[in-house]
């Protein structure tokens, strides 16, 4: 900053004839000179030191502005956080203007960015950007027009709404909202800019009548942050609107809509022959969008212990199915004394099904429940649901079916266990195949031309049946061997042809051959020493019994048609007969003759 100082004697002084007068005045002339110069610098620096306070550079220069108009320039205040984006709003019935509020009557919609608010009654603040929704009560006393409020993929249901755009904050009265597999309702909620929720007077249910749930957790305080978690002060149990003696100080609910690997905690508990344990605690294996795996255990204090693993697959349109096996180690009585046994058992139990898009000419399906006699008398589930042993008779089947269109051959094949868990009898077919070929004409030529040969009309089918099967005890049902086993294969072969005798006879001739293969024959013998006064005796070995038999027909067809007498009148014009006389031959020779 720069000052100029200017000073000035007045001429009386100086034409003065006084010279002491002036003389003195001359002397302190300097020093007077000299402070004002002092105060000037003192007064700049103290500006300066005041612009740098108030964001004024230090080296501007102060410019006083002339007033030239006492009138304002612009009276109305301009909005410092306008909104982002536009808002739109619409309704059924009415929209109403007044005094800057906007008035939405029948099902109005206001849609901010992803933000979009539903209710029968709509007021919203156009320059605060607060909004106001509510339903209607109808004179039955039937509230209807809940306001809904949605934010990207998160949905609320509540009875009155008060929502800013601009903060991002609201009040909430009687909201519901599902979150993971249960719902939440509160009956007074704080919306956060952040989207977490502060409740009160909430409850906390899974199940599906959310409305009026038949059990639920009363929370008396929460914070719930959407897809993420819920933190809750103390809580009570409550069973059919009676509040149960159960509450705790605090609780956790966490909330992903992604698979996430985690550890599982284990319940306790005692039991009188094993002693206290823990059970249902393992780890959970996230392992793919497609496919889970879940690995329990439970140990007791005398020694008993057991381990399972279960999974979930599901690939989209191919196929999908669950699988589940357990084994079971069972101590009871006292180490080295006579009541002492140890037990080991086994479950599994696996289904499969599988898309009819996937494979149109192949199909494979598997529904499994297998488990040793003494599995469910042993297991500690057992206990809570006495139906699992209450069932003696447990069925499981594997079954594949395959098709060839091109040749007209299909395969069916199926694998059953029927178990009887009260005496531990099984009764196991593996397999059950079955093989069925269509009519072929094996002669006929691929490229005919002319009238066709006697032989091409010659067809033939064929059906196979093989079974294995035995009936043992669920103890011995590896220690038995092939020969233990029941097993067979059959084999049906029909020929047939059709042939046209003097053009108006049908001549058909047919050959069925039927053919069996054993491992094994039982050969019986006349033997007085014996009770029955028989001899059996089983030879291992491959074994063939055939049969067939023949069958000729002919047969023909005969019209006749009769006029009818004048006294029926026009209606009946003719009467047509028809014949089919037939005459038929069959031949089985004696297989049980010697030759």
């Amino acid at each position: 900053m720069y000052c100029v100082y200017s000073y000035a004697v007045h001429p009386s002084i100086i034409v003065n004839d006084k010279k002491k007068v002036s003389s003195k005045i001359n002397k302190y002339i300097p020093y007077l000179l000299l402070m004002v110069c002092l105060l000037c610098s003192l007064d700049a620096d103290a500006q300066r030191s005041r612009r740098r306070r108030n964001g004024v550079p230090a080296d501007s220069i102060q410019v006083d502005s002339v007033r030239s108009d006492t009138l304002a320039v612009d009276t109305v205040k301009k909005d410092k956080n306008p909104l982002e984006a536009p808002v739109d709003y619409e309704a059924n019935d009415s929209i109403v203007f007044e005094d800057g509020f906007v008035h939405l009557y029948g099902q109005g919609k206001v849609k901010y960015q992803q933000i979009e608010l539903t209710s029968e009654i709509i007021t919203m603040n156009v320059d605060s950007s607060a909004v106001f929704a509510r339903g209607v009560t109808d004179s039955t006393g039937v509230e209807t027009g809940k306001p809904v409020f949605k934010e990207g993929e998160d949905t609320y249901e509540s009875k009155l709404i008060r929502y800013n755009f601009k903060t991002k904050k609201g009040f909430i009265n009687e909201i519901t909202t599902q979150q993971g597999e249960g719902y939440i309702t509160s009956e007074a909620t704080k919306k956060g800019a952040n989207d977490e929720m502060f409740m009160s007077q909430g409850r906390y249910t899974t199940c599906e009548d959310h409305e009026h749930p038949h059990f639920y957790l009363r929370l008396t305080r929460a914070k719930v942050r959407p897809k993420k978690n819920a933190i809750f002060g103390p809580a009570q149990l409550v069973v059919e609107d009676v509040p149960l003696p159960i509450a705790v100080p605090f609780g956790f609910f966490p909330f992903s809509e992604s698979y996430a690997s985690g550890f599982i905690m284990p319940t306790y508990g005692d039991e009188m022959n094993r002693g206290f344990y823990l059970r249902d605690g393992g780890y959970y294996f996230a392992i793919s969008d497609r496919m889970d795996l879940k690995v329990l255990g439970e140990i007791f204090t005398k020694g008993s212990w057991g381990l399972s693993a279960q999974s979930n697959y599901n690939k989209r349109y191919k196929f999908s199915g669950s699988f589940n096996a357990s084994y079971l180690v069972t101590k009871t009585g006292e180490k080295n004394m006579p009541d002492y046994m140890v037990s080991k058992d086994i479950k599994v139990a696996w289904t499969h099904r599988q898309d009819n898009k996937a494979n149109p000419n192949s199909n494979f399906s598997a529904n499994v429940n297998f488990s040793t006699s003494s599995y469910d008398r042993r297991n500690l589930a057992s206990l809570y649901n006495p139906s699992l042993y209450s069932n003696n008779t447990k069925a499981s089947s594997v079954s594949y079916t395959r098709t060839f269109p091109s040749i007209g051959l299909s395969l069916a094949s199926t694998f059953n266990i029927t178990q009887n868990t009260k005496d531990s009898s099984l009764n196991v077919v593996l397999p059950d195949l079955n093989i069925s070929l269509n009519r072929i004409y094996p002669f006929k030529r691929k490229k005919s031309a002319g009238e066709g040969r006697w032989y091409e009309k010659i067809s033939l089918q064929y059906t196979g049946h093989l079974s294995n099967s035995i009936n043992t005890k669920d103890n011995l049902i590896l220690k038995k061997g092939i020969k233990d086993w029941n097993n067979g294969m059959e084999h049906r072969i029909p020929l047939s042809a059709t042939f046209t005798l003097f053009k108006y006879i049908n001549f058909v001739p047919t050959v069925n051959y039927h053919e069996r293969w054993y491992t094994r024959k039982v050969e019986q013998s006349y033997d007085p020493t014996s009770v029955d006064l028989i001899r059996r005796d089983t030879i291992n070995g491959f074994n063939r019994v055939y049969d067939y038999n023949m069958n000729v027909s002919l047969n023909t067809k005969l019209y006749g048609f009769f006029k009818p007498w004048k006294m029926f009148g026009d209606k009946i014009q003719m009467i047509r007969h028809v014949f089919t006389p037939s005459v038929s031959y069959s031949y089985s020779p004696d297989f049980g003759a010697e030759r």
